[in-house]
């Protein structure tokens, strides 16, 4: 934690000081340990884990679609379940009340450096991270952040490796800021009560409060790191163990999502529609709109392809930051087989 910065703050401290804003943030996990008949899969309501509810519906759509004769007895569809902050969603997948998860890389990383059994099988997107200021605060340069409380997701985020990217470049450090860990959904309400001075994390959490006009970027992955990527499609090896099938279902239906949503503006208007509802992220779709067309390369799902080369890159950074504290070989955390197995699935949304 020494590599962190000094007086690294806790979310509960944080929010006492925005307490007196009303936000709605994202509800905490649905209730992941009921009985269901799909494959459960957790993931924050972030726009980096867009592919997830399309993937959902489009799999819903798809068993509704077979009649009687041709639908299995069981069929096994895909279930989106909600959580607000990554270390929740962590300890979930580490207990195995969920199978499966959109977690940070660095996060997987550093799960099987413990002997916790899950493998990246998918990535979900590419870009989609901004670091937002205050617009009355008149920040333009990192500099004009010294001393400043930060907020991130994790230390486990990509952000910050974002984060220290860009101080990097102006010469300063991590130590350089006061950062804070928080769950995205509070960071807007964090940010106009003062409780904070900065944030990074994935959309639509800097755009909504970009479009209620307190805050602005101050720099976005999409012109700084455009390949840059944070949550991948994790399980755990239990389930590779007993439905590698499903695991291959998922992965098809996460991909196939990703090149859909690309492929047409038309598709991403679904995608919003859908995302925007109770059952998976519960949001404005003015806002989740804002995000897909402010610019249209915000956050890009079209290239998921598994590099190891990117997973060694963030591994070294994420080992430079202090957030990991051993290296990780590659196929430790990752397998491959199910992204180079990828089969055409039909989108009909």
């Amino acid at each position: 934690m020494d590599n962190l910065g000094n007086g690294f703050r806790t979310r509960r401290q944080l929010l006492k000081l925005a307490s007196a804003m009303a936000l709605p943030s994202a509800l905490a996990a649905c209730s992941s340990e009921k009985k269901s008949a799909s494959l459960v899969v957790g993931g924050l309501p972030v726009t980096c884990n867009l592919t997830l509810p399309v993937a959902c519906a489009a799999k819903e759509a798809e068993i509704a679609a077979k009649d009687a004769a041709t639908k299995p007895a069981n069929p096994l569809g895909f279930e989106y379940s909600k959580y607000s902050g990554f270390p929740e969603l962590k300890e979930s997948l580490m207990s195995g009340r969920i199978q499966a998860a959109y977690v940070l890389a660095p996060m997987v990383m550093d799960l099987v450096s413990s002997n916790i059994p899950v493998k990246v099988v998918s990535l979900g997107h590419r870009s989609g991270a901004v670091i937002m200021v205050r617009t009355d605060a008149g920040y333009k340069k990192f500099r004009d952040l010294q001393g400043k409380r930060v907020a991130i997701p994790s230390r486990f985020a990509v952000d910050l490796l974002f984060l220290r990217k860009m101080l990097a470049e102006e010469g300063m450090n991590i130590k350089d800021v006061e950062l804070v860990e928080m769950p995205p959904p509070d960071m807007p309400a964090a940010l106009y009560a003062k409780a904070i001075d900065a944030y990074c994390t994935g959309e639509p959490f800097g755009a909504s409060a970009q479009m209620a006009g307190y805050a602005t970027p101050l720099r976005m992955t999409r012109d700084e790191w455009p390949n840059y990527i944070c949550c991948v499609l994790t399980v755990r090896e239990d389930l590779i163990a007993s439905n590698r099938a499903a695991v291959q279902d998922l992965v098809n239906y996460v991909q196939a999502a990703g090149s859909w949503m690309d492929a047409d503006a038309a598709h991403r208007d679904k995608a919003i529609a859908i995302a925007a509802t109770r059952k998976y992220f519960n949001q404005d779709p003015k806002i989740l709109k804002f995000v897909m067309t402010n610019p249209s390369d915000r956050v890009t799902y079209g290239d998921l392809r598994i590099i190891p080369k990117e997973f060694d890159e963030l591994m070294q950074m994420s080992l430079d930051a202090g957030t990991l504290k051993k290296p990780v070989q590659f196929n430790q955390y990752v397998d491959e087989s199910f992204f180079k197995a990828v089969r055409p699935v039909a989108i009909t949304l």
